[in-house]
């Protein structure tokens, strides 16, 4: 599936293969968490870790280099924009609205502004953003975006095609904040003010 992690994918692995080795998958694949690319796979019932790896890796390089040109010109990594895809991936299901946060999040990069995604949460302590404590939103985890600047050391799960090329390709726009109601609609803002707004009006209030 889009968006899923590396462990996700060894159980997903270990239930159809035979001679999958789940353990030995987590060691080789964690280290390339985001690029096994998420797709429809067919192997025969006896392939081993070993050929998935293999496979997932080179359809991930068989994209990408669709998109290479468009990176190179975007003035980021490989990884940088393998990282915002995969939070892209989280945030948002439609084309235009990962599009429009992808031009938020790297707008906040810009600024110096911590990210404030709660989407990284889900990979390091599997909660959402309605199970989130105060405690959570200060601890020292790298992968905490409230206490750290810039992006996650790493992505936090394998995003799709339409995730990596809105994050080659944000809409441009000079809003650096955004929420989603109730009706999985977003909601953009300028600045915090008009943030905390719509904030009440869409979440609070409701």
């Amino acid at each position: 599936p889009e968006g899923a992690t590396t462990r996700q994918m060894s159980v997903i692995f270990r239930s159809q293969l035979e001679r999958f080795d789940q353990a030995n998958f987590l060691v080789q694949a964690q280290p390339r968490e985001g690029y096994l690319f998420p797709d429809t796979y067919f192997f025969l019932p006896n392939a081993t870790e070993a050929v998935v790896l293999k496979t997932m890796r080179q359809n991930f390089n068989d994209h990408i280099s669709t998109i290479q040109d468009r990176i190179d010109a975007s003035g980021h990594t490989l990884n940088e924009i393998v990282i915002m895809a995969s939070i892209i991936e989280r945030e948002a299901d439609r084309e235009d609205d990962r599009r429009k946060i992808s031009g938020v999040l790297w707008n906040r990069l810009v600024k110096n502004m911590a990210l404030q995604v709660d989407v990284t949460f889900l990979y390091t302590i599997g909660k959402s953003t309605f199970s989130l404590t105060r405690s959570d939103l200060k601890s020292d985890s790298a992968y905490n975006t409230y206490v750290n600047k810039g992006l996650p050391p790493g992505p936090i799960g394998s995003p799709s095609m339409s995730s990596l090329q809105a994050a080659v390709d944000p809409i441009a726009s000079d809003n650096l904040f955004y929420l989603a109601d109730e009706y999985g609609v977003t909601h953009y803002s300028r600045t915090y003010q008009q943030h905390l707004i719509k904030k009440d009006a869409y979440i609070d209030s409701q």
